[in-house]
């Protein structure tokens, strides 16, 4: 049996203010964005290069669903950025002003930071060593 983990939904409060973050700010690719119905679009980005994993970006549909938005995980890391270049995309990511929480540090599997998205989402940005 083969199975992969295709998307992870992210709840977003608009398509276009997260698309414009995560192509704009985290240099994401824009892989589709479909019209579904007047309300719902279907909105997948991914890391440039990246043949894995894509995030689909899920507007929240309710009031439960907008009080997730920015906290998905209660306050844990939700989601791990690999870079081949940490100080590269650290520097760049901080030109433009993404939030880090913390310092760059040395761990046993290699150099880490952690940063917001535009809603509050916690990631970890890693560069393996």
């Amino acid at each position: 049996m083969n199975q992969e983990i295709s998307q992870i939904a992210v709840v977003v409060k608009d398509y276009d203010e997260a698309i414009a973050f995560y192509t704009q700010k985290l240099s994401f690719t824009l892989l589709e964005d479909t019209q579904l119905s007047e309300t719902k679009r279907w909105v997948r980005v991914a890391p440039k290069g990246s043949h894995g994993t894509c995030l689909l970006l899920a507007k929240a549909a309710n009031q439960e669903q907008e009080s997730r938005i920015g906290n998905q995980t209660g306050g844990r890391v939700f989601l791990f950025l690999y870079t081949d270049d940490f100080y590269r995309d650290y520097h760049s990511m901080l030109e433009i002003g993404i939030h880090f929480i913390g310092v760059p540090r040395e761990e046993v599997y290699g150099t880490v930071i952690v940063f917001k998205d535009l809603y509050g989402n916690l990631w970890d940005m890693i560069e393996k060593k």
